[in-house]
């Protein structure tokens, strides 16, 4: 079967509305133990308190170890996601109609929108999205005409703290890699020069509702495109990662935590030190709605990325990655559907 078009040429389906997955959504090759949830199966990621006296080590051994890590004490008030995750809410359960008028649609950013992993695929994933970047008040001006400013307040506050911790978190990370103040500070514009627009995206992911779990899939097997991401589940079951010798493990995130995971990007800058974990999202529900808040940490899209090979060991004077583009990273990683690593490695 031929992979599907463009994302941005496909209307979304309603998924609240259907009593039995269409053809679109059946994921013919779930293996069975994509399905099972025993507590004795389910991974522990590491937990960093970010008030420990060592974090700094915490984090790097994590990185390098997991490529992912749970933090806490992280400095986001419970209130403020607990509000932010209201207004996901209120956005997911307006008409289609009304999404549709902030429909993500080619040479956009912002929007309503399928997940982008779709165009890997011969199937389409049982999730709906949203991305911000920026100010969200031209959409929302769209999807709530009298009254959208509360929702933007909300949104814009999380973001300025999402953005403040994520600051303080890529500074750490640097440092622990041993990257000069010099690099950091280019690697930290994340304002680009050419467009003047930021490069931090939040994205709100509902996963409705499934009569049929068994045969959907929330978000397919990937890494993700940025230097990190900063993940708050709103529920704790459905997150997967990738284990060499397990295969597919569920997660066991803590409710008081952000799960930190790794991104390509971080992956090449480390030589391989870290490593962009491949994660999926499974569907389990068949009466309530799933929610996660995703908060993207790219680099500038002008920024030329390579290996930092400051030497801190014998093994690390060799890079493993050829440098890339920001921009031309991204059309490699489509290009090879999604494997874009595996297409830099020298």
């Amino acid at each position: 079967m031929d992979k599907l078009p463009a994302v941005g040429l496909l209307t979304p389906l309603d998924l609240s509305t259907v009593e039995a997955v269409p053809e679109s959504h059946v994921w013919p090759h779930l293996d069975e133990s994509s399905q099972k949830f025993e507590s004795d199966k389910t991974v522990s990621i590491p937990v960093v308190d970010f008030n420990d006296d060592n974090v700094l080590e915490l984090i790097g051994k994590a990185c390098e170890e997991w490529g992912m890590f749970q933090l806490i004490n992280h400095g986001i008030p419970k209130t403020l996601t607990a509000e932010t995750e209201e207004v996901a809410r209120c956005l997911f359960a307006l008409p289609k109609s009304q999404k549709m008028k902030t429909l993500n649609v080619p040479g956009t950013a912002n929007g309503y929108c399928m997940a982008r992993l779709t165009k890997h695929h011969d199937k389409m994933m049982w999730h709906e999205g949203f991305t911000v970047i920026g100010s969200p008040v031209d959409d929302f001006k769209k999807l709530w005409p009298s009254d959208y400013q509360p929702f933007c307040d909300k949104v814009e506050e999380y973001q300025l703290k999402m953005k403040a911790l994520a600051d303080k978190l890529i500074s750490l990370i640097f440092k622990y890699l041993g990257v000069s103040d010099e690099e950091m500070v280019k690697k930290l514009s994340y304002i680009d020069p050419a467009t003047g627009k930021p490069h931090l995206a939040l994205r709100l992911n509902s996963f409705p509702p499934c009569p049929e779990p068994s045969k959907v899939m929330g978000l397919a097997a990937h890494t993700d495109t940025s230097l990190f991401t900063m993940l708050h589940q709103a529920r704790r079951e459905g997150l997967q990662i990738l284990n060499e010798k397990e295969g597919w493990l569920p997660l066991a995130p803590r409710r008081d935590a952000l799960i930190i995971n790794i991104g390509d990007f971080l992956q090449i800058i480390s030589n391989g030190r870290f490593h962009s974990v491949p994660h999926r999202v499974m569907i389990r529900e068949t009466e309530k709605t799933t929610m996660s808040m995703a908060y993207f940490f790219h680099p500038p899209g002008h920024l030329y990325v390579a290996p930092y090979c400051k030497p801190l060991s014998e093994t690390l004077q060799t890079p493993i990655y050829k440098g890339v583009n920001v921009k031309e990273y991204f059309i490699i990683k489509a290009k090879a559907s999604g494997k874009g690593i595996a297409a830099l490695t020298t």
